[in-house]
């Protein structure tokens, strides 16, 4: 509540964005209306059993895709925190400039590889909404006429990475998980990726996209949905998707990175050793 009072009051009185301490040593840019970053400040982490997840199964050599970045919590988590390379793709760009100012604020230009693109199924253009916050997604044809919206160039993932890979990849985009794992089957099929984390909360329905097909892909490709509790950095099968978040981990060789969470440095955020 303290923290929440401080900021309705601090925002209100100062003009423009307020740099806020985030992991460790990082800090983000934050307005008013920021639905994550605010949200990051408030809790600590505003996802907090997945962001604490990527903070302990990531090491420095290894390649983290942030895909729908947003204004960059999980890639400043993951360069600033971890000392891991990330590429970071946000299509709006609105909220694009506010991901490049963080990379900036936090030294992290060398670590941060970041597209302002969409990803899909294949390479092209789409419509994307662009008033709408951590809400942004492609449009619909219904959507067309009513919601403002911005033509942005979409690439797969498979072609952006080249042959790269990476061993987590978030992929948050509003309903459009389906499209972009089409585009990734290289990717899904490295054995160097050990772990996707994907937001699964109904959304894809405006797009005829049950998550249970979302569920299927990553389930064919040997991936375990997963939980994880961060004070005992103890991973969990489930037997479905995670239905108390919006998020599902997918984790495979559940063996190999139960090891790896197991043995990482710890992490401060809001006072508290992770």
């Amino acid at each position: 509540m303290q923290r929440y009072l401080r900021w309705q009051i601090g925002s209100r009185l100062v003009p423009g964005s307020i740099a806020v301490p985030f992991v460790d040593e990082t800090r983000l840019l934050t307005l008013p209306g920021m639905t994550g970053a605010t949200g990051n400040y408030y809790c600590g982490l505003h996802e907090f059993e997945d962001m604490a997840f990527v903070l302990h199964a990531l090491h420095t050599r290894d390649l983290f895709v942030d895909v729908g970045a947003n204004v960059g919590s999980y890639t400043i988590l993951a360069a600033g925190a971890c000392g891991t390379s990330v590429i970071a793709i946000e299509p709006i760009p609105s909220t694009f400039a506010h991901l490049q100012d963080n990379v900036r604020l936090n030294g992290l230009s060398t670590l941060v590889t970041a597209l302002n693109l969409g990803v899909g199924a294949t390479a092209g253009k789409l419509s994307f909404s662009d008033q709408l916050d951590t809400m942004n997604h492609v449009l619909t044809v219904d959507e067309g006429n009513s919601i403002s919206g911005v033509w942005i160039p979409v690439e797969t993932i498979d072609t952006l990475l080249d042959e790269r890979s990476p061993t987590i990849v978030k992929i948050d985009v509003e309903g459009y998980e389906a499209s972009v794992l089409q585009g990734a089957t290289r990717t899904l099929d490295s054995e160097n990726l050990l772990a996707v984390l994907v937001e699964l909360n109904g959304s894809g329905v405006r797009y005829g996209i049950d998550d249970r097909s979302v569920h299927a892909q990553l389930l064919d490709r040997d991936f375990t949905p997963c939980s994880y509790q961060p004070f005992t950095r103890k991973l969990t099968r489930l037997r479905g998707k995670n239905e108390k978040s919006g998020n599902t981990l997918y984790v495979r060789n559940l063996k190999l990175v139960q090891a790896r969470v197991e043995v990482a440095q710890s992490h401060t955020v809001m006072g508290i050793t992770l």
